[in-house]
C-alpha cells in the first residue's frame, strides 16, 4: 500500500513519507524518532543538535551527528559549559559539524544554564510539557509545526536563558524525544 503519507521501503515495512528512501533516516525513524527519551544528557543533545536544525532539514543534523557528538564531547553537560572561546573557534573550523558561530555558542551557553540544575531537573522541565491527549495524525498535512505544548516549553527553557528553542524547534523536539507520537496512520510505527 503506497500512500502519498506513507511509502513503503525495500523491505516493505510501511513509514512515514518524510523517511523517503534513506537508509539512515528510514533507521532512525524506526528506532528513535517518536519514542520517549530521558536524562538530562539525553535530552540535552537533542535540544542541541535540534538548535542546529533550525533552518536546515534533520538529515543534514543526523548525517553529522557522529561528528558533533565527537566536538561536543558527547553533549556531556559540564564539559560542553567549559568550552571557551578558543573551542568556539576550533568548532568554527571543524568540517563534522554545522559551523554556526550562534548556534556553537548558544549549546555552551545552554549547557551553562543545565549544568546548575538539579540532576533530572531538566527531563522533568521537557517531560512535563507533554501534552496528557495526543491524537494519531492521519496525514502529513495533520503535523503542526507549533503547539500550545511547543510555545510554553520554548517559554520555559528561553525565561531560564536558553537559545534555539523556539516553539517550532520544540515542537521538533517533542516529536523526536517521544513527548508526542506523530507516526502516521499506515506507518508501521504507527501504535
Amino acid at each position: 500500500m503506497t500512500r502519498v503519507d506513507v511509502l513503503v521501503g525495500d523491505d516493505e515495512l510501511p513509514r512515514c513519507a518524510w523517511v523517503g528512501a534513506d537508509p539512515e533516516y528510514a533507521r532512525y525513524h524506526d528506532e528513535e524518532w517518536g519514542r520517549p527519551l530521558h536524562g538530562d544528557q539525553r535530552l540535552f543533545e537533542k535540544i542541541s543538535l535540534e538548535g542546529f536544525q533550525a533552518g536546515l532539514s534533520w538529515i543534514t543534523i543526523l548525517r553529522r551527528r557522529a561528528g558533533f557528538r565527537e566536538a561536543f564531547h558527547g553533549f556531556e553537560i559540564a564539559r560542553v559549559a567549559a568550552l571557551e572561546p578558543a573551542d568556539v573557534e576550533r568548532l568554527m573550523l571543524d568540517e563534522r559539524i554545522i559551523r554556526n558561530r550562534a548556534k556553537i555558542e548558544a549549546t555552551i551557553s545552554n549547557a551553562a544554564i543545565a549544568l546548575v540544575l538539579a540532576d533530572g531537573e531538566l527531563d522533568e522541565l521537557v517531560w512535563s510539557f507533554a501534552p496528557p491527549t495526543h491524537s494519531r495524525p492521519r496525514s502529513l498535512s495533520e503535523l503542526p509545526a507549533v503547539t500550545a505544548e511547543s510555545t510554553a516549553l520554548s517559554k520555559a527553557l528561553r525565561s531560564r536563558g536558553f537559545r534555539f528553542v523556539g516553539p517550532t524547534t520544540m515542537y521538533a523536539l517533542m516529536q523526536s524525544a517521544g513527548l508526542v507520537d506523530d507516526h502516521v496512520v499506515g506507518c508501521h510505527r504507527a501504535s
